[in-house]
């Protein structure tokens, strides 16, 4: 295990990581979905600040970690969550972000006692579609899509874990098996050492919504609820030429609404577009139609509320005693 990484562990254990002391841990390894990085609830010394703090796993290259997580300070998108600090260099690796209430798609699934209503899954993923699309129009692949990769919180998903897949092995070197990378969600390609491209994050979106509709990346064809099928499966082609455009996902997840017809005498203007591009030029909006109330079941919502109210009440943990 690198030192910087072994030191990580280590100030995890003692309620420490970068300047924040930790509250809890975010992941309940009993879901058996593996997580691409270790993951903290941590708050300042002073109370004002919680956040959401990652640190590599361990054997990860800490180097690569931290590459990886400054390159996401740059992601956009309301439903990416981009690290807002990184760990300053020679130190222990970690990398942090605001903290919002926020359940892991595994624990999701748990809470709600099996897969998610489809109502869910299409709002999920048009806003997983949407952050994609940025990203990809930043000349960006994610390389990370997992289910452990997707927080659910009450206002819509945040997708974390970038680059997970980089940060794992060198361009090259077979991915299959190695820790925190969960092989339902790796695509073909990459799993035999091809370098991460946008067709992969389909694939690996197509494995995460399976996943949300069924409680497996890779099901059976009919396990799928017959209305995600089609969809779900073409992400899921082998080919990554035969898997759908983001662009093409998001009309299948959030079919766009037709325009109200003018009214009788009302003079006819031209004809507005279902969504407006973003500041990039990229489709934006659609997924927040889908994300109003009732986007989430009632038992996660109140899982959240839990959450919510468990870190308002919690102390931070006294500091170690000074050794001799």
């Amino acid at each position: 295990m690198p030192a910087s990484v072994a030191g990580a562990e280590g100030r995890a254990r003692t309620g420490a990581m970068g300047p924040y002391a930790v509250l809890r841990e975010l992941d309940d390894e009993a879901s058996g979905i593996p997580v691409p990085e270790r993951r903290f609830i941590g708050r300042s010394a002073d109370g004002d600040r919680t956040v959401l703090i990652g640190a590599p796993l361990p054997g990860a290259d800490p180097a690569r970690f931290l590459a990886e997580a400054e390159t996401s300070r740059y992601l956009l998108g309301p439903w990416s969550s981009p690290a807002a600090e990184v760990a300053a260099p020679g130190d222990a690796p970690w990398h942090a972000r605001p903290y919002v209430p926020a359940l892991p798609l595994p624990a999701a699934l748990t809470v709600h006692g099996g897969p998610l209503p489809e109502r869910t899954v299409r709002a999920l993923g048009a806003a997983l579609v949407e952050t994609l699309l940025i990203g990809h129009g930043q000349g960006l692949a994610h390389a990370g899509v997992s289910p452990a990769a997707v927080l659910l919180a009450a206002d819509g998903p945040r997708l974390m874990c970038f680059g997970a897949v980089r940060a794992a092995a060198e361009d090259g070197t077979p991915r299959s098996g190695l820790p925190g990378l969960e092989s339902g969600s790796l695509p073909p390609e990459q799993a035999a050492g091809g370098q991460p491209h946008p067709a992969g994050d389909v694939y690996a979106l197509g494995a995460t919504l399976a996943y949300a509709a069924t409680g497996y990346t890779v099901p059976e064809r009919d396990e799928l609820p017959a209305a995600l099928r089609a969809v779900v499966t073409a992400c899921l082609s082998r080919d990554p030429a035969a898997r759908p455009r983001p662009a093409e996902l998001l009309d299948a997840l959030s079919p766009a609404a037709a325009p109200p017809a003018p009214e009788a005498g009302a003079a006819a203007g031209p004809p507005r577009p279902a969504t407006m591009p973003d500041a990039a030029g990229n489709p934006a909006g659609r997924a927040a139609a889908l994300l109003g109330p009732g986007w989430l079941p009632g038992r996660i919502i109140a899982a959240l509320a839990r959450q919510s109210a468990e870190l308002l009440a919690a102390t931070l943990p006294a500091p170690p005693a000074p050794q001799d």
